[in-house]
């Protein structure tokens, strides 16, 4: 793949139109909190027939599993596999639709980006993945349609980067329930998720290393007993995505919130779920760093040819020149990136977390880097939030430290070349 095809065009400017009609006119309320991010990306849900594809999807993936566990209990043959496997998305065959879709969310409100990806990439995926039939049908259709909002709890005050070896927020068993105890923080979507996805050590009452317990990942919704959602936090940039704290006390789960209903998870214990999560969450930074990029390309070139000093535009100036070429590189090297990502989608061979991280790592500076050299253009007026390029460098920040902090993922690209 080396240029968007015309479907993807197509589908691209009916995405503009639905910004410049639904998104644009929001913006300060969306940045000052006034307004939630939720019923726009569920209108753009229902005008883009996103629900219905989502729910379709889903349903069809509870069908064969259904189908799957009548046989076993049968003792019948398992019904052969006709297609490819979902690879843990309800919107598997569509990448290259979300992949514009994200692209030109982002450069505009990247905030309504990072809600929706949490709810369904984070959230509904953990699920999919990890969950019993039972569960998936308990949680899934109404989260993949956006009827309710999901949120993916793993970060706490004292375990960011050190997300499994820090963390205190722990469970302990109690008959066949487990009860839960601690806190997260810097959860997106935490102040109004309907659904929380939540991962916990498992504290057995031997005094073992607690770096190496056992996690377990958890299923918990609104309104249970012990369980406290913050208000929203006030942030340099995101202003559109709600993120918050989660408080449980004493919270009571019985074994149908525990993904998979067992400790002894074939793929795994929650460690192992995390990190696939990881792999796609910084993908999607790449995919959301393309559209800052973008949009900053585009705001520039427009203000460099009508903005006049000393009798000419300023895109004659030199200085001027090499801001624009340096963001034109940056452009090409993330748009390839996001090209060869769906093409090994397609192929059946994903990025590596390593790989991922490698992406995540140069995208994140490369946003910022354009952001601020686009407020700096700008002059005076980017410092203004009229010509919008300062909430661009605001939310282009964010992706250094979202989805795991730029230094960690030194480490990560590193372990994976010192391991080949």
């Amino acid at each position: 793949m080396f240029e968007w095809s015309e479907t993807d065009e197509m589908i691209r400017e009916a995405v503009r139109t639905f910004i410049d009609k639904e998104v644009r006119p929001h913006l300060d309320a969306l940045e000052s909190g006034e307004l939630t991010p939720y019923p726009i990306i569920r209108k753009l849900f229902s005008d883009f027939g996103i629900d219905a594809m989502g729910g379709e999807a889903v349903q069809r993936l509870l069908a064969k599993e259904r189908k799957k566990a009548e046989a076993l209990a049968a003792g019948d043959p398992l019904p052969e596999k006709s297609e490819k496997s979902s690879g843990g998305s309800p919107f598997a065959g569509q990448e290259s639709l979300m992949a514009v879709l994200i692209g030109e969310l982002s450069g505009v409100c990247m905030g309504l980006v990072t809600a929706m990806g949490v709810s369904i990439g984070l959230g509904a995926t953990t699920i999919l993945s990890r969950g019993t039939l039972a569960q998936k049908e308990r949680w899934l259709p109404d989260i993949v349609t956006m009827k309710k909002v999901a949120s993916w709890a793993i970060t706490e005050p004292d375990s960011g980067s050190d997300a499994f070896g820090g963390m205190k927020t722990y469970v302990k068993r109690d008959g066949e329930d487990y009860i839960l105890n601690g806190q997260k923080t810097f959860i997106t979507n935490g102040p109004f998720a309907d659904v929380m996805i939540v991962y916990a050590k498992l504290d057995e009452g031997d005094g073992g290393d607690k770096r190496e317990r056992k996690v377990l990942t958890f299923v918990l919704d609104t309104g249970m007993d012990g369980l406290t959602q913050g208000k929203p936090f006030k942030k340099m940039g995101l202003h559109a995505s709600p993120t918050g704290e989660l408080f449980f006390d004493n919270v009571r789960l019985g074994r149908d919130r525990l993904l998979g209903e067992t400790e002894e998870h074939k793929g795994g214990d929650g460690r192992e779920s995390a990190r696939s999560s990881f792999t796609a969450e910084r993908i999607g930074v790449g995919f959301m760093a393309l559209g800052i990029i973008n949009e900053c390309h585009r705001l520039c070139l427009d203000y460099a040819k009508s903005r006049k000093l000393w009798g000419q535009e300023i895109g004659r100036f030199q200085l001027v020149q090499l801001k624009l070429a340096k963001m034109e590189i940056a452009r090409i090297n993330v748009q390839n990136m996001v090209f060869n990502t769906l093409e090994r989608g397609k192929a059946g061979k994903p990025p590596t977390l390593a790989e991922a991280s490698a992406m995540k790592l140069y995208a994140s500076e490369a946003a910022t880097e354009v952001a601020m050299d686009a407020v700096q253009l700008f002059g005076g007026n980017g410092y203004m939030t009229e010509y919008r390029v300062e909430q661009l460098a605001r939310d282009a920040k964010s992706l250094m430290i979202y989805a795991g902090s730029n230094e960690i993922q030194v480490t990560h690209i590193a372990k994976g070349l010192l391991a080949q």
